[in-house]
């Protein structure tokens, strides 16, 4: 994948939610994208915009084909934090 190509569909999916990338951290050796995301309004992001601009590169780019891996977040949440809150939505 053409990491110029990743960039304009991410930043696309972005903005469709109200949102901006504030960061793409890429390792080249696992192929793995790390991506944080802002509103632009200054608010919350919500794990539903987050899952916007997850699937949005999810149907641009074959997972199967292109081999790699992603994460979308937002500032002011780490991982931790995320699991904590996705759990209690499963029960």
């Amino acid at each position: 994948m053409e990491r110029k190509d990743f960039e304009k569909v991410l930043n696309a999916a972005a903005q469709e939610c109200g949102c901006k990338v504030v960061e793409v951290d890429f390792n080249d050796d696992d192929n793995v994208f790390d991506v944080t995301i802002a509103r632009i309004d200054g608010e919350a992001v919500s794990l539903e915009e987050c899952e916007h601009v997850h699937r949005a590169v999810l149907t641009a780019f074959d997972r199967d084909v292109e081999d790699y891996a992603l994460t979308v977040g937002s500032c002011g949440i780490d991982a931790v934090q995320a699991d904590e809150i996705l759990s209690t939505i499963k029960d």
